[in-house]
């Protein structure tokens, strides 16, 4: 830790010495964040910055970057291109949290070179946090940097928050940002009714409930809970403590009855992170909540809006978020009946579906993890959507699939090269681009190396 808090501070030295910034930052929740509260920082600090939302790091961007003659701040990105951004001698600092190429550059704060796992333990917005906090006085900054590790499923392995993240989050709790709540962990608790809260719920998916109004209705029905108080529909947070602890007890019954792992089960409820400088009953009261429509907002090419909306604009910003977010679960819900119509195939050590023109490139991922709720658990699941530049690659893994071996990172970005791609990513969940085309090979050559991580885990 020690050691983190020396590079941070030595990165932000060296940004407090520019006149001028280029922020670089990506497409998602945690990309978004990250962007921001480097942005914010920066404009504290008096430099002057710009701000750029890109999918993914290629040569040809990084050469634009150098000819540009700009000092970038990368937030969320960089690191697997580190050896591009050195090759083409682009003057900048680094705060990211994926696996990082194999060199060295002394300004790049990333969990990894310091036995850290970016996965779990520090994600690109809480990385980003500890460089801002030596730029100024940007303690407040800390509520995003927790709503981006949320963002990024960084809680998802124990229901919570682990590792510097948890030391971040001891901080925001400490200043009065955020305060820790066990409670169910699904989306729209702040701003959905309760029903429609279980008919959006699909990891886990819930026979009879997920994708299904009638039933979720009729589940509330059978446990004697108003759906109602008088003309307004009740919300999670208006439940009594005695209707929620129903409630879940209720689920877990159903969730064992169709066989799902026990550690799933247990994911149901977990820590929640309010935000308590937000108003209660909106979106962004709630981190998984704040971070879903930061997403909503980065999937449709309106990062932007995400970023006014994190900079606390709180009209036309967030009202356009909210819209994209209505958008943004429609289209999520549509993703999963066509993986339904169209199946998932099985290989010998992984499984996919192609969604090719049928599901945005943006969230096919997205698609592909919620999946794991009704798909073989014990494969790793790989998604392919058409994109400008090829295919898009999203694939999946679980906790015990990374415990037994299992590093899609490093299998994606192999495969992803032996067709001409490029990819990258974490142990859990990576994604690349590859071209149209090639895909049966990539799966062959994906399936041989996630059989060989596995087998070599076993013979240990």
């Amino acid at each position: 830790m020690l050691e983190i808090i020396k590079r941070a501070r030595e990165i932000a030295e060296v940004i407090r010495r520019q006149d001028d910034v280029l922020i670089v930052t990506h497409i998602d929740a945690d990309g978004i964040t990250s962007g921001a509260i480097a942005f914010e920082s920066l404009n504290r600090a008096g430099i002057d910055c710009d701000i750029v939302f890109v999918k993914s790091l290629d040569e040809r961007f990084i050469e634009e970057l150098s000819n540009a003659n700009r000092f970038v701040w990368f937030t969320d990105l960089g690191s697997g291109s580190l050896d591009l951004i050195l090759k083409h001698d682009v003057d900048c600092v680094i705060t990211d949290h994926h696996s990082p190429a194999n060199c060295y550059y002394r300004f790049q704060l990333n969990p990894h070179d310091f036995g850290y796992d970016g996965t779990y333990e520090l994600s690109g917005a809480t990385t980003t946090y500890l460089v801002a906090k030596y730029l100024g006085f940007n303690y407040d900054l800390v509520s995003i940097a927790i709503v981006g590790a949320v963002g990024d499923l960084q809680d998802s392995k124990e229901g919570r928050l682990l590792g510097l993240n948890r030391k971040i989050l001891e901080e925001a709790v400490e200043g009065k940002f955020i305060k820790v709540v066990r409670d169910l962990r699904f989306f729209g608790k702040q701003t959905r009714p309760i029903y429609k809260m279980l008919e959006y719920t699909f990891d886990p998916y819930l026979p009879g409930i997920s994708g299904n109004e009638k039933g979720a209705i009729e589940f509330f029905e059978s446990l004697g809970i108003p759906l109602k108080e008088g003309d307004l529909w009740r919300r999670w947070i208006d439940l009594t403590p005695e209707e929620k602890r129903i409630v879940i007890s209720e689920l877990v019954k159903i969730c064992i009855e169709a066989g799902l792992p026990i550690k799933l089960i247990k994911r149901l409820v977990g820590e929640t992170y309010i935000l308590l400088h937000e108003e209660e009953g909106t979106e962004l009261r709630d981190a998984t909540e704040y971070s879903t429509l930061l997403n909503a907002t980065a999937r449709y090419g309106y990062c932007d809006i995400g970023l006014k909306v994190c900079l606390r604009d709180r009209d036309e910003a967030f009202k356009k978020a909210r819209n994209l977010l209505r958008n943004h679960r429609r289209n999520l819900s549509n993703g999963l009946r066509l993986v339904d119509e169209i199946g998932i195939v099985e290989l010998e050590n992984i499984q996919f579906f192609h969604a090719g023109n049928e599901i945005l490139d943006t969230i096919v991922g997205i698609v592909a993890g919620m999946c794991f709720s009704k798909a073989n658990l014990n494969k790793p699941i790989v998604a392919f959507a058409y994109s400008e530049d090829g295919v898009k690659v999203s694939a999946r893994a679980t906790q015990r699939l990374v415990e037994r071996g299992v590093h899609l990172a490093k299998a994606i970005k192999v495969a992803a090269e032996k067709v001409g791609g490029q990819g990258g990513g974490h142990s859990i969940a990576a994604g690349a681009t590859i071209p149209r085309g090639t895909e049966e090979e990539f799966l062959r050559e994906l399936d041989r190396i996630i059989g060989e991580q596995i087998s070599k885990i076993a013979k240990h």
